[in-house]
């Protein structure tokens, strides 16, 4: 039976595990060259045990420059990712790729290639019909990025034709209406493609991805014209993927989506290859991809996310250790965006910093004493590091649970993963031999203590209820968020109205959360869509389409200005024309400020006692105040 730990061959070459690191935008470049970044990345993902590593797809020709820091083949040496990651036996291959119509012009100052003039459904960008030229030019390219790629000693190349592709453009009805041979036999480029680059490749490794399913059943590639497809090719190995520019659920899924979403589009794909076949799709599971080798559902299992999360995800599943777990957020994976942020991660901010980042076991070992005053995530993290530094270290946390704000955040509606990682944290800091104290609320007393005795001091004490910028009126029910949600419920009947001036996932999942238990429910925001700060999630559409089929009242471009006992007055944003809405709850989920009623000149803060902060800014302090980085 397959161990996903094991090794296995693809083509001529052996990769030491069957679990896979896949291709994905890092903004690591230094310009549209591959870096010393790169390298260090990678290299990470090597040492911690994974089989094959696909590198960051790069553009095969000039026309295609899709993000500022894309990757073009042409500038590319793949050679010190390659040494980096020999020494540990991973496979790598060369990421090679077009995207078409869903590329950017803003850099290239371009028209976009596309097989016929269809606009974007995302862009919105009318792109040029490519011609015979065009088309050659394209397999031109990426003969000659597969060459360059060979030079640079990788083990092989996968071809992109997955959901941002110009393959698959090609391949689908929904952006192929040419009336030519390339719209006729809609899978002639591919396999032109395919042909080009493995005259080209030699004995190297073809790797395959491809979009299986658009789910656009009305038009686009489904299941079945993927399986007919799949008989006529000759590859070494297949990732199988779905989606396409229809819906970013599909094709950068969030922690809403279940994890191994593609398994059974991976299995019908599976059971007519005569080739190996990755299984893609949120799997973040060690246990879970192991039970898709065992079932026949796949021969490889692409874990990206997870090894983004925890780089030695492979090494530590060999050696019966726990992972540091991927919850599936996007917040700091997701890069393909105008802000152009590093890759990383909520949970290990050292991921995407290899080269500049230390790392924990940098920091000098100690043999004193430390107080950490706080068990949210900040907190957490400080304990964790300074005891693997050698501190006897003792948290305090006021509350009867350890986890802060992210256990709290983790009871938002459809965001229950993220308590995998204040459990994680747990369980490190109880197996480190951490002294956690509960219901215990630390005093400037004990501060000063501490500080006599030579002991580290980090504050991690968390927020306190922000300032709110409407009038209260009588005595009306309000509450915020932390309130409603350590409370467990509500006190009064009625209308439920959720105040979102912050436009993240609290206010929209709060009110999915209200509006599921049966009470009429409503949602303000001063934004004209709900959520705006979920675009850079990806959330951003499923997050409207959910609360509207909850049947949450939307009042959207609308400012708070009253609270009264049964009624709310707002403002259109726009007309300043006011109104009432019945309310007999009011959930504030604005801005939180940091509780700094305990202080001390010689403690470190770090978390929401700095300022409001994310999952991974709260960790990222917390282990910088215990000394690292």
């Amino acid at each position: 039976m397959a161990s996903l730990t094991g090794s296995v061959e693809l083509g001529s070459r052996t990769a030491p595990s069957r679990v896979l690191f896949g291709p994905h935008e890092t903004n690591l470049g230094i310009k549209r060259a591959l870096s010393p970044r790169h390298a260090a990345y990678y290299q990470a993902r090597a040492e911690g045990g994974a089989g094959v590593i696909v590198t960051e797809i790069a553009s095969v020709h000039e026309s295609d420059w899709p993000y500022e820091r894309a990757p073009l083949a042409a500038d590319c040496d793949w050679s010190a990712i390659v040494r980096a990651c020999r020494p540990q036996g991973t496979l790598v291959l060369a990421g090679l790729g077009h995207s078409g119509s869903q590329g950017s012009s803003a850099y290239s100052q371009n028209a976009l290639w596309a097989p016929s003039r269809v606009p974007d459904v995302a862009s919105r960008e009318l792109p040029l019909e490519m011609d015979s030229g065009q088309i050659q030019a394209l397999i031109d390219g990426f003969a000659h990025a597969t060459g360059i790629a060979v030079q640079s000693g990788v083990d092989g190349v996968e071809i992109n034709a997955g959901q941002f592709s110009l393959l698959r453009q090609f391949l689908s009805g929904l952006t192929n209406q040419r009336g030519d041979d390339w719209g006729e036999d809609k899978g002639k480029l591919l396999r032109e493609v395919l042909a080009a680059v493995k005259g080209v490749l030699g004995p190297g490794i073809l790797g395959l991805r491809l979009s299986c399913d658009e789910l656009a059943p009305w038009a686009g590639v489904t299941p079945e014209h993927a399986v007919e497809l799949v008989r006529s090719l000759d590859v070494d190995y297949l990732a199988v993927v779905r989606g396409s520019a229809m819906g970013a659920s599909a094709t950068r899924p969030d922690l809403h989506t279940e994890p191994g979403f593609n398994i059974e589009l991976c299995r019908q794909i599976r059971a007519v290859a005569t080739f190996p076949v990755v299984l893609q799709g949120s799997v973040v599971d060690p246990g879970q991809a192991q039970w898709a080798l065992d079932d026949g559902v796949a021969d490889l299992v692409e874990m990206t996310r997870a090894q983004i999360a925890d780089p030695a995800l492979v090494s530590k599943v060999r050696a019966g250790r726990s992972i540091r777990p991927c919850s599936l957020d996007n917040a700091k994976c997701m890069v393909r965006d105008n802000r152009n942020p590093i890759v990383t991660c909520s949970a290990e901010p050292r991921s995407g910093h290899e080269s500049t980042d230390p790392g924990i076991e940098s920091g000098a070992a100690h043999d004193g004493h430390a107080l950490v005053v706080g068990g949210g995530p900040a907190g957490l993290e400080a304990a964790r590091v300074l005891a693997l530094r050698g501190y006897q270290v003792r948290l305090t946390e006021r509350s009867a649970e350890l986890g802060g704000a992210l256990a709290l955040a983790a009871k938002v509606g459809g965001r229950g993963r993220l308590q995998s990682f204040v459990d994680w944290l747990i369980a490190e800091v109880t197996a480190l031999g951490v002294d956690v104290r509960l219901k215990t609320e630390s005093t400037a007393a004990d501060l000063e203590q501490a500080s006599r005795n030579g002991d580290l001091i980090v504050l991690a004490t968390g927020s306190k209820p922000g300032r709110r910028a409407y009038s209260v009126v009588g005595e009306p029910h309000v509450v915020g968020y932390q309130e409603f949600y350590e409370a467990g419920a509500l006190v009064s009947d009625g209308p439920v109205v959720v105040f979102d001036p912050v436009g993240g996932p609290i206010g929209v999942g709060t009110a999915e959360l209200v509006a599921a238990s049966g009470r009429e429910t409503a949602l303000i925001t001063q934004d004209q869509v709900v959520g705006t700060l979920l675009a850079i999630t990806g959330d951003l559409a499923d997050a409207n389409r959910r609360v509207q089929q909850a049947g949450v009242t939307l009042h959207k471009s609308t400012l708070l200005r009253e609270v009264h006992p049964a009624h709310l007055v707002v403002e259109d944003r726009f007309t300043a024309r006011r109104r009432e809405i019945p309310c007999a709850t009011l959930i504030d989920c604005g801005h939180r400020l940091p509780d700094d009623s305990l202080t001390h000149p010689d403690a470190i803060p770090a978390g929401d006692r700095v300022a409001p902060r994310t999952v991974h800014e709260a960790v990222l302090e917390g282990r910088r105040a215990a000394g690292v980085r």
